[in-house]
């Protein structure tokens, strides 16, 4: 096996193993997994582009007691392929367009400010600012009543561990329980939306066109699920790699003009999100690898991220890196529709943290989630 996703040390630090395959091919088959995978970036950004090669949804089995989870992806954006892509994307796009990035940038900077301030003497950074960061934007974008809104991390979390490999029984019952529950929350939502919210966008028609309610109700949880977990992991990590890389953290604390490039960095140092599936709808060559009709390949985002083909030095970290073709987004008709709010996340959070904690310190050994495919934390404790 190229490696074994339950061996804790290879979770720990998946580099190295990737490295070695690096240097021995740019696909390989995953028996164990059922998938080949793409370790290069080369391969991987062909994998992501391909139009060969698509987000081929699959229904979670038995498809009787998964009602809900298989309602949310087989309408969302992300597991569709055109025309229904297309068309997805046009009205998704036109909804979130509308300004809603820069109406809300102030008030994300307004709020990693006051988050950062609760940590200022030490604490965890993750429970205190990575983590209610992003699911009060999402929720904010949204309109989720406050009331409401510690709900939606604990719905997030139950879902989003349905993407990892071999889970347990127990697991996947909590996935749909959490499903069901946001479903029928999210249509009571949508009969009545905040004025000014990406609900009530959505729920507009665009060009005589609109969503209808489970399109609708799958794209806000996408939304949730996408943005939390990818930019409380890119926070998490990335303040961890900055702290084990003084020097890079004391740039940031001096030069803030590098806060975009650092950005870019952390989503391409430890990638939270490490493994991205397509599946083969004609015969398609990657890097000399043959992926048959209805056979899966992956491209594994951490290990594009530290190819030397793409990137000097990869397994460095320079917060003024340029240029950084990293995959962290995604590539081809897939990219991320949420990466310009991820990026304001992710930067409020970093100019928060520079400006009112510079002499921020690890205060204990982080602990690592056991997941292989969403790559985060589960604490971190620092003190400032």
């Amino acid at each position: 096996m190229p490696f074994d996703l339950h061996d804790p040390e290879f979770v720990a630090d998946p580099y190295p193993t990737f490295a070695a395959l690096r240097e021995k091919a740019q696909v390989h088959a995953h028996p164990d997994l059922g998938v080949a995978v793409a370790v290069s970036h080369a391969a991987a950004s062909e994998v992501l582009r391909s139009r060969g090669l698509g987000r081929i949804w699959h229904d979670a089995t038995p498809v009787e007691q998964f009602t809900s989870f298989n309602l949310l992806h087989r309408n969302s954006l992300l597991e569709n392929e055109p025309p229904t892509h297309t068309r997805l994307r046009r009205l998704v796009s036109a909804a979130f367009g509308r300004g809603h990035t820069e109406r809300l940038r102030p008030w994300v900077d307004e709020l990693a400010g006051r988050l950062v301030d609760d940590l200022e003497g030490g604490g965890d950074l993750l429970e205190k600012v990575a983590a209610p960061l992003p699911v009060e934007v999402i929720a904010e974008l949204l309109g989720v009543p406050e009331a409401d809104r510690s709900k939606l991390v604990p719905w997030s979390n139950a879902i989003v561990k349905m993407y990892e490999y071999g889970l347990p029984e127990e697991f996947r019952r909590d996935a749909e329980a959490a499903a069901s529950e946001f479903v029928a929350y999210l249509r009571d939502l949508a009969t009545a939306p905040a004025p000014g919210s990406l609900i009530e966008d959505l729920v507009a028609a665009h060009d005589g066109e609109k969503l209808d309610q489970d399109e609708l109700v799958a794209t806000a949880v996408l939304f949730l699920m996408a943005g939390h977990e990818a930019t409380v992991n890119v926070i998490g990590n990335g303040v961890v790699a900055l702290m084990r890389n003084r020097d890079q953290w004391q740039r940031l604390v001096e030069d803030p003009s590098l806060l975009p490039t650092a950005v870019e960095e952390l989503i391409r140092y430890d990638a939270p999100l490490q493994m991205f599936e397509r599946t083969a709808t004609e015969e398609v060559t990657i890097a000399g690898y043959t992926v048959r009709p209805g056979e899966r390949i992956a491209a594994l985002l951490g290990a594009a991220a530290r190819d030397p083909l793409a990137f000097d030095r990869p397994d460095a970290l320079d917060v003024g890196r340029n240029p950084n073709p990293h995959l962290g987004f995604g590539a081809g008709i897939h990219y991320c529709v949420g990466a310009p709010l991820a990026r304001v996340e992710i930067m409020a959070a970093l100019k928060a943290l520079t400006t009112k904690m510079p002499d921020l310190r690890l205060n204990g050994e982080p602990e690592r989630r056991p997941e292989f495919v969403i790559r985060g934390l589960r604490t971190l404790p620092v003190l400032g």
